[in-house]
């Protein structure tokens, strides 16, 4: 593992490198240099050329094994393609290749919309982003197959494009069973909505856009697009929508997609393309919490699992007709560790540190030990409860709790849709319990805030 003094010395290498690409690039000189503090390499520059200004944004790449689409390249490739068929993405200025980063026009503006002026120009807001989406739809998809963008042929490919990315690293890093992952896989395999026969250019990961004085500036991140079904963009929005509210409520987006396109939008397809990008969401991170790597944005990570993991369970009950139920638990509030745990947080509190980027290292670390603080107190009766829920569906008993999950994914992929409800049931309490214990924690508000907004007006 890296000291600090070599991160550091390693990332005034890469800033450096960085500086003298944009520079070639540009002709400019850059007078501005500020690393973003986010768990992914970002920076944000401004270089003058002559009296001009070029305000840029570089994207780095992510780290670690988590993407299914990993050349940064392919991303850039794909903006470009956008932006040359009038969809409002930001410029590609070039593409360095060493360290990996994309070159961009700094769009200016937020994503975030408590700063529009009034409700009405959030949705105004709202219903650009859903025309901008549309017409990414629309698009011809001769351009990106020459890209080098895969086109799925038929029901089964097109509906399960995003499925087909994800696996292979899933697969790849899978280093421990996944029950409910395997579950909500062999769920999604058999019930493919088959007459989704036409496909479109979607993002994957939508509902991400900046505006400024009531105007969408750009849609951003492509880092998953590919060819697939359109209404996989309005699942993704709608799972956004949690933590990133779209402008308006998803049931009229839902409408005014239908009125835009002209074509109907199915509320069954939309809710299996929920489950579906919850699901490969979560096998995206499910060995980044398994195996965790030196480097890793762990707090990020634990984050999005439980969250993903949460969505998911509701998301199949939706699909399936099956109530959420949180079984009742009792929170002890403190665990047999929870004295040397405050030395831990007291310790890493008082770590002096100058700029932002570390001062964020420093608060995901105490986001940590507040996470580690409930798993002392809770994870012993948590195990408990799920072990006497396995026994109880498979007739057995376990001495091991490290035997649990492996029993139930063999179980999971033997089992007929008989026993689908009681499957999930079984999940669903394990996820609930989880989030009743840590959804207090910085880490786990994501997942005690999880609400799938309904499709149709109710």
């Amino acid at each position: 593992m890296q000291s600090l003094d070599t991160q550091e010395s390693a990332g005034a290498l890469i800033e450096q490198k960085l500086r003298t690409f944009v520079e070639q690039l540009t002709g400019g000189r850059v007078t501005v240099m500020e690393r973003l503090p986010r768990w992914r390499p970002a920076w944000n520059l401004d270089v003058r050329r002559g009296e001009e200004v070029l305000r840029l944004h570089i994207r780095g790449e992510r780290g670690g094994d988590v993407s299914p689409f990993p050349e940064l390249r392919r991303e850039a490739d794909i903006l470009r393609l956008l932006g040359e068929q009038g969809i409002p993405v930001p410029h590609i200025h070039g593409f360095c290749e060493d360290p990996s980063a994309i070159v961009m026009e700094r769009v200016p503006g937020t994503r975030d919309l408590s700063a529009a002026a009034s409700d009405e120009e959030r949705r105004s807001l709202a219903r650009q982003y859903v025309r901008a989406m549309a017409a990414m739809h629309r698009l011809p998809l001769e351009p990106f197959v020459a890209q080098g963008i895969r086109l799925p042929q038929g029901a089964d490919e097109i509906t399960l494009a995003g499925l087909e990315a994800y696996y292979p690293l899933y697969l790849r890093n899978k280093t421990r069973p996944q029950p409910l992952a395997e579950f909500a896989l062999g769920w999604l395999r058999r019930n493919v909505p088959r007459h989704r026969t036409r496909a479109g250019f979607v993002q994957y990961d939508s509902g991400q856009y900046l505006f400024e004085n009531g105007r969408v500036n750009a849609l951003y991140d492509f880092e998953f697009a590919m060819i697939g079904d359109p209404l996989a963009d309005l699942a993704s929005a709608r799972m956004r929508d949690n933590y990133e509210p779209l402008g308006e409520t998803f049931s009229e987006l839902y409408r005014y997609y239908q009125e835009v396109t002209g074509e109907p939008a199915d509320p069954d397809v939309v809710r299996y393309h929920t489950v579906l990008f919850s699901t490969v969401s979560a096998m995206q991170f499910s060995a980044t919490v398994a195996t965790p790597r030196p480097g890793d944005p762990h707090d990020t990570y634990i984050e999005f699992d439980l969250a993903l993991r949460r969505v998911v369970a509701h998301a199949l009950a939706e699909a399936m007709g099956v109530a959420i139920e949180a079984p009742p638990l009792v929170l002890i509030e403190a665990g047999p560790n929870a004295r040397l745990l405050t030395m831990l947080e007291d310790a890493v509190g008082q770590i002096e540190v100058s700029d932002d980027f570390q001062k964020s290292r420093r608060a995901a670390a105490l986001k940590l030990v507040e996470y580690l603080g409930r798993a002392d107190a809770m994870e012993v009766e948590l195990r408990r409860l799920e072990r006497e829920d396995a026994e109880g569906l498979l007739g057995r008993r376990f001495e091991d709790h490290g035997q649990i999950d492996a029993a139930l994914e063999v179980f999971v992929r033997d089992a007929g849709p008989e026993y689908d409800e009681r499957l999930l049931r079984l999940f669903m309490a394990q996820i609930e319990r989880r989030v009743q214990v840590f959804g207090s924690t910085a880490i786990g508000v994501s997942a005690s805030h999880i609400d799938l907004p309904p499709i149709e007006p109710r």
